[in-house]
């Protein structure tokens, strides 16, 4: 990975990213990261959060907060605001969405009872596809050995599973971040992602931005991705000084002053 300060920032278009210990430090959303945000809106930039959040949080997301939309629940869909209403596209209908749902209840309960100390994400009410199991955010942080344990569960039961730096998230479908977030610019923004890698940076912290780091020639890690090093599927090209939110605004500014 090298450093950031090597990444040419002219021609960058859109900026996508992770939330949790992306943007957000510690679980909060601090005012140096949202901040981060607004100069990229302002400053005429393309901004998508990509994450495995819920629905239930991306409706908020796309509401509002200065994106242009946001892809939720590992690439389950995505939702933007079109200045009039909310639009949402997802990958599975309505029907398939709730039949996914029922079968998900009986594997929960079988992963919990496999490994102790792990509970249901507390946001998984929000949620439309798919399971997250919480393994560091509202419990006890578990050893990464539980949380590849729970995707190893996860698999064994037919699901696509991913393990980001709080939940471990499973789902009935071949999807993930980067398939959704391909459709959305091209059915949202005429963009063909393939086309137009160079102009795009995606920055992330954990596995499931894996596919992420390797498709973009501009993708980054903040500074904290390095605790997934040993795990990681492909590493991003560049990596910020320091972690979290501190590193998204890191990115930001380095950004906005090549562009300058």
């Amino acid at each position: 990975m090298k450093p950031l300060a090597q990444l040419d920032a002219r021609g960058v278009q859109a900026v996508l990213l992770d939330i949790d210990d992306t943007l957000s430090t510690e679980g909060k959303l601090t005012a140096q990261a949202y901040g981060a945000l607004e100069r990229l809106r302002r400053a005429g930039l393309r901004v998508v959060p990509v994450t495995g959040r819920p629905a239930g949080w991306c409706d908020h997301i796309a509401r509002m907060w200065p994106v242009d939309a946001v892809v939720g629940e590992n690439g389950a869909f995505y939702f933007f605001h079109d200045g009039a209403r909310l639009h949402k596209r997802f990958h599975h209908d309505a029907g398939a969405r709730a039949e996914k749902r029922a079968r998900l209840q009986a594997i929960a309960e079988r992963i919990l009872a496999a490994v102790p100390g792990s509970a249901l994400a507390s946001d998984q009410a929000y949620r439309e596809t798919d399971l997250a199991i919480d393994y560091c955010e509202d419990v006890a942080p578990l050893p990464m050995e539980a949380a590849q344990r729970i995707a190893e569960l996860m698999r064994e039961a037919g699901l696509t599973a991913k393990v980001s730096s709080i939940h471990v998230n499973g789902w009935f479908g071949e999807y993930d971040k980067l398939g959704m977030t391909r459709r959305l610019f091209a059915e949202r923004f005429a963009l063909e992602l393939g086309a137009a890698n160079q102009a795009v940076v995606f920055i992330g912290d954990s596995p499931n931005d894996a596919p992420m780091f390797e498709f973009f020639r501009n993708s980054v890690g903040v500074a904290n991705v390095r605790r997934f090093e040993n795990v990681l599927a492909a590493r991003p090209k560049y990596v910020t000084l320091a972690s979290a939110g501190a590193g998204f605004a890191e990115l930001v500014s380095h950004l906005l002053a090549g562009r300058s």
